[in-house]
C-alpha cells in the first residue's frame, strides 16, 4: 500500500508513468525499420517477419481462405458460438443507435448548408492474439465497420508456429461480414494494412489496440503513408479503481487481475480512501492469483501497478482526472454524485456489479479504448469513427449578392484579390 499524501510531486507522477511509455524510443527505430522492409519487400517481408516473431512458416498462407472459414463454424461447441452471437447483438444494437443523419439548413435566405456523412470505403482492423484469441476484439470493430457499410474491410491477427487461426476470430469475423483475414500480427500488419502488398489491400484507415509496437507502428504509418489515419494511440490494457470502505476487496482484485492477465506492459491502479479495502484487496490478490492460469504474466504486470491510499474520494478523482485511465470503475456506495466529476477517461463501470469484463465482452459498449492518458484528448471507439463528414453549399443568385457584403470587404482585408473577383463576376461587377 502507498501512501498517495506522502509522497512529493515527483514522486506521484513516477507512479502514475505507464511502463510502455518509457519504452518508446527502442520501439521507433524498430517499427521504422519493419515498415520500410514492409513497404518495400510486400509478401516476403511479412513472411520473413512472421517467421522471425511467431515462428511461423514463411511457406504458410499470409490470408485465411474460405475453408477456413467453413471449419471454423464446426470447430466451435454452441455454447460459444451462442455466447459470441450474444455479445454480437448487443453490440450491434447499441452502435445502431449511433448512425448519423444528414444534416441541411439555410444560414440566411438563398444559400443552403448541408453536412453530410460518408462511409470510409477501405478499413483495417487489427486484433491482438499474440498470448490468447480476442474474438471480443474482431466484434468492437467489425460491428462498427459492418453498420457504416465500408466496401473493403482486412482484419489482421497474428498465429503463431503451425497452429491454425482461432476458429472463433473467423466465426466473430464471418458474423460481421469481413471475409479478409490477414494472419499476421504486430508492425508488420500495421505496415501491410497502411501500404498494402501484392495480398493485403491498402486501407484509408487503421483500427484496433495493441502492444508498444502496434501502437507505434500506426502512429508512424499515420504520419508517414499519404491518407492514412489510425483511431487512436490504443496500447497496453489498463484500469484504475476507486472504491470507498465498503467496497468488496474481492470484486477488486478480480477486476484489478482481469486487466493484469493482458499482458506484463498492463497498468492497474487501485484509489481507495481506506485501509481495510486496500489490505482486504492485497489478500484476495493473493489467493486470486494462485489460481489464474495467466498468473505469471498477471504478477509481471502488477509490477508495474499500485494500490494507493488517499485522503478522501473527491481526491481519488483528481488522481484518477489526472492519470486518465483507459477503465474506470467505480465501486461506491454512491456514484451518482462522483459520475459528474470524472474526466479524461475512456469507459466507466458503475457499482459493484458492473465488471469490466461486461464492457469488454457483452454489455454493448466499445472496449478499444485510449490509453497512456490520450482519454485526455481522444474519445472510446464509436461508429462515428468509420465515417467521414464532408459539408456542400448551394447559394443563389440572390443569396450571393447579400454573401458578397461579407466576402469581398473579408477577402481584400487578407490581401485575397482574386476570391472578392470570384464573387464579383458573378453579380455582373468586372471592377
Amino acid at each position: 500500500m502507498i501512501d498517495w499524501n506522502t509522497l512529493s510531486d515527483q514522486q506521484q507522477q513516477a507512479l502514475l508513468q505507464r511502463p510502455a511509455v518509457s519504452a518508446a524510443d527502442n520501439v521507433r527505430p524498430v517499427c521504422a525499420e519493419i515498415l520500410m522492409q514492409v513497404q518495400t519487400q510486400g509478401d516476403a517481408a511479412l513472411r520473413d517477419y512472421a517467421n522471425a516473431f511467431d515462428a511461423r512458416p514463411t511457406d504458410a498462407p499470409l490470408l485465411c481462405s474460405a475453408e477456413d472459414f467453413e471449419q471454423a463454424q464446426d470447430a466451435l461447441s454452441d455454447e460459444l458460438k451462442n455466447a459470441i452471437k450474444q455479445a454480437y447483438n448487443n453490440i450491434r444494437r447499441f452502435h445502431l443507435a449511433q448512425v448519423p443523419k444528414n444534416m441541411s439548413l439555410s444560414t440566411q435566405p438563398g444559400v443552403a448548408c448541408e453536412l453530410r456523412y460518408q462511409a470510409i470505403e477501405a478499413v483495417g482492423i487489427y486484433v491482438p492474439g499474440g498470448s490468447a484469441p480476442l474474438p471480443s476484439s474482431v466484434l468492437m470493430q467489425g460491428v462498427l465497420a459492418q453498420i457504416s457499410g465500408a466496401q473493403t474491410v482486412v482484419l489482421a491477427t497474428p498465429v503463431k508456429g503451425d497452429a491454425d487461426i482461432h476458429p472463433a476470430i473467423l466465426y466473430a469475423a464471418q458474423l460481421c461480414g469481413i471475409k479478409q483475414v490477414l494472419q499476421i500480427g504486430g508492425a508488420p500488419a500495421i505496415a501491410a494494412m497502411a501500404y498494402g502488398t501484392e495480398s493485403v489491400p491498402k486501407v484509408n484507415k487503421i483500427f484496433g489496440p495493441g502492444n508498444a509496437y502496434v501502437t507505434m507502428a500506426k502512429q508512424l504509418c499515420a504520419q508517414l503513408v499519404p491518407g492514412l489515419a489510425i483511431d487512436m494511440p490504443a496500447g497496453p490494457s489498463e484500469v484504475l479503481v476507486i472504491a470507498d470502505s465498503r467496497a468488496n476487496g474481492d470484486f477488486i482484485a478480480a477486476d484489478l487481475l482481469s486487466q493484469a492477465e493482458h499482458g506484463p506492459d498492463s497498468q492497474v491502479i487501485l484509489l481507495s480512501d481506506s485501509e481495510a479495502v486496500i489490505s482486504a484487496t492485497q489478500q484476495a490478490l493473493t489467493e486470486q492469483l494462485a489460481l489464474l492460469p495467466r498468473a505469471d504474466i498477471a504478477r509481471a504486470a502488477m509490477e508495474n501497478s499500485a494500490l494507493i491510499k488517499v485522503d478522501s474520494i473527491a481526491q481519488a478523482v483528481e488522481v484518477s482526472n489526472e492519470y486518465g485511465p483507459e477503465h474506470l470503475i467505480l465501486q461506491l456506495g454512491e456514484s451518482a454524485e462522483v459520475l459528474p466529476k470524472i474526466k479524461n477517461v475512456g469507459s466507466v463501470f458503475v457499482g459493484d456489479y458492473t465488471p469490466e469484463s461486461a464492457g469488454d465482452y457483452a454489455s454493448g459498449t466499445n472496449h478499444v479504448l485510449p490509453t497512456y492518458g490520450y482519454s485526455k484528448v481522444y474519445s472510446s471507439l464509436s461508429l462515428l469513427d468509420f465515417y467521414r463528414t464532408y459539408t456542400v453549399q448551394t447559394v443563389t443568385k440572390s443569396g450571393l449578392a447579400d454573401l458578397a457584403k461579407s466576402i469581398i470587404p473579408m477577402a481584400q482585408a487578407e490581401g485575397l484579390e482574386a476570391h472578392a473577383n470570384a464573387v464579383r463576376i458573378r453579380l455582373g461587377d468586372k471592377q
